[in-house]
């Protein structure tokens, strides 16, 4: 998550709901970030737990969700 804040164009991360016992997929390790979707004011994403998935929102300056989620892709 701090390397997530630390991008340029993020405002903030908030943290949502969590999901015991879901998973990425058989190749996510725990910290591993998958962008679902662009939305008003940022990005909806999940993040890896050790405990299942872990719903973020990404808050983003205006005109940057583009920018970031190609960034967090880079990850």
């Amino acid at each position: 998550m701090r390397k997530i804040e630390s991008l340029a164009g993020v405002v903030g991360v908030i943290i949502g709901r969590s999901y015991g016992g879901k998973s990425l997929g058989k190749n996510a390790t725990t910290g591993s970030v998958r962008v679902q979707r662009e939305v008003a004011g940022g990005l909806k994403a999940v993040t890896q737990s050790s405990k299942g998935l872990q719903e973020l929102f990404i808050r983003t300056e205006e005109g940057q969700a583009g920018c970031v989620w190609r960034k967090i892709e880079e990850l």
